[in-house]
């Protein structure tokens, strides 16, 4: 990547802390009898726990780094260190990475890991069918796999990758073994501190510390449970009670009612997402690109942020996070103007009102933003009817293409690449884009792929492919005396490995 003052190091480090189900695990009510156990609450349930396979962010949040691992991992401040790869090499082209496993790993039904289980995780990931999200970004670039000795793994690329280290800590590049991958959307086993021991459809997910891992000495948590609950009032209710330790992604105003709670603290932290109105160019007029230049000057994002946000975003106006090295702030590209949009409608044809649906999942930054976002669009002569979903009924409907507008936040770091998919679900197809992508991937020149990445982000915010709106922070609730809480998320994940408590 190419240097800029604004790394994703930087970013994520700059924020500062605010000091400010019981059927699945033991209660740990106000006192805090149980120093083993912790109990998480995620506003999404995750349709499978499989992170190779599944969409869904809250995939990662409950078993990257807790039941599956991979190569290499993420720290808080964005870093790359080892996990399953205890070391690796890399060629002076950038072309070649040697790994090197540790050993004595193993998975929780006792296999060994093994260079074996490393390129069965990577060719599955490439297979006809396969839904895993980084098959472009990270495994099509992989020319060839060889595995020298069964605990070396040697990758040669296409195109050099200065982010491959940082690809292969993501929950998609997570190795599952051969015998026991088939199960891992229900079940997975894998090779970190806790196994799955029971998922409660609808309530929560119970780990239970994995004897079979290599530090177990080391690992204070016995146990973790993580809760569903989305509704606000509902969370409030749960953290009153008690009921909760951790509360994870506030990044509404309703954070607002946790700072006077005597037994939490707020932390407000950093992350990679991207808060946007996505928007269905298979339909048309969202097929117009005057149309959804006109959508985007609708949208008051400062106005949306200190509403919704309570003030803890950034405007954006590309499909790239301030946190990115090479950032390019492009949200003055379509300053807020209802003239400006109801003119690009009339230049377009579009009778007014145009009357869109949108779609809501049921994240508490959704349901807040929807009425926020139609108002802004009523006053340029579109009217939104909002539909509030589930979150597997937004997986079945506008994730497979089935909506007009929906307001979601893309929390992947450098996704980019989901934009060189027509299939994908908002259904963008340019081939401009996908030769700009490809010509980024193939330059070995320092400064033709800063210009490239320049181009890239200006090139989607030119088509107006979505209209971006914020980049969030991450507020979380944690109960004082929990330590090893992360603060910034270069990516979502919990590491309970590292909690205690004091």
């Amino acid at each position: 990547m190419p240097s800029s003052s604004l790394t994703r190091r930087s970013c994520l480090t700059r924020s500062a802390a605010l000091c400010l189900a019981p059927a699945l695990a033991p209660s740990l009510a106000q006192g805090r009898a149980p120093q083993d156990a912790v109990v998480i609450n995620l506003s999404l349930e995750p349709d499978s726990l499989d992170p190779t396979m599944a969409p869904a962010a809250a995939v990662g949040e409950v078993v990257h780094y807790n039941v599956l691992e991979g190569l290499t991992r993420i720290e808080e401040n964005g870093s790359v260190a080892p996990q399953l790869a205890e070391s690796w090499s890399v060629s002076a082209s950038g072309h070649d990475y040697v790994f090197r496993l540790r050993r004595g790993v193993h998975f929780h039904d006792g296999a060994p890991l093994d260079a074996a289980a490393v390129r069965y995780s990577f060719e599955r990931a490439v297979a006809p069918g396969t839904t895993n999200k980084a098959r472009q970004s990270l495994f099509d670039n992989i020319a060839t796999l060889a595995t020298p000795d069964a605990h070396s793994v040697a990758l040669h690329l296409h195109h050099p990758d200065p982010h491959l280290l940082f690809r292969l800590g993501e929950g998609p590049a997570v190795i599952l073994h051969p015998d026991t991958a088939a199960q891992a959307a229900a079940n997975p086993v894998g090779t970190g501190p806790y196994r799955v021991a029971q998922w409660q459809r609808g309530h929560g997910i119970h780990l239970a510390k994995a004897d079979s891992y290599r530090h177990a000495d080391q690992v204070r948590m016995v146990q973790a449970s993580f809760r569903f609950l989305h509704d606000p009032l509902a969370q409030s209710a749960a953290l009153q009670a008690g009921e909760i330790d951790l509360a994870f992604n506030f990044a509404t105003q309703t954070l607002r009612r946790f700072q006077d709670y005597s037994h939490y603290q707020v932390l407000i932290g950093a992350s990679t997402g991207k808060g946007m109105l996505a928007l269905n160019q298979r339909r048309a007029p969202l097929n117009d690109v005057r149309v959804r230049r006109a959508i985007t000057h609708a949208i008051d994002r400062e106005g949306f942020i200190r509403t919704v946000l309570d003030g803890r975003g950034v405007a954006i106006g590309s499909h790239f996070s301030p946190a990115d090295a090479g950032y390019l702030h492009l949200a003055s590209m379509y300053p807020y103007d209802p003239g400006r949009a109801r003119a690009l409608l009339q230049a377009a044809g579009v009778a007014t009102p145009l009357r869109l649906t949108l779609a809501l999942p049921p994240a508490p930054y959704a349901h807040e933003g929807g009425p926020v976002i139609a108002q802004h669009l009523a006053r340029a002569g579109i009217e939104a009817e909002l539909q509030r979903l589930s979150w597997e009924q937004w997986l079945n409907g506008p994730f497979k293409g089935q909506f007009d507008m929906t307001l979601i936040n893309h929390v992947e770091p450098l996704d980019y690449r989901i934009y060189t998919d027509p299939g994908y679900y908002f259904g963008y197809d340019s081939p401009a884009f996908r030769a700009l992508v490809q010509r980024h991937g193939a330059a070995t020149n320092a400064r033709e792929r800063q210009q490239l990445w320049a181009q890239l982000q200006r090139h989607l915010a030119q088509e107006a492919v979505n209209a971006w709106i914020f980049a969030p922070q991450i507020g979380t609730v944690v109960r004082k005396g929990l330590r090893g809480v992360w603060m910034n998320y270069p990516i979502f994940v919990h590491d309970i490995a590292a909690l205690r408590w004091e």
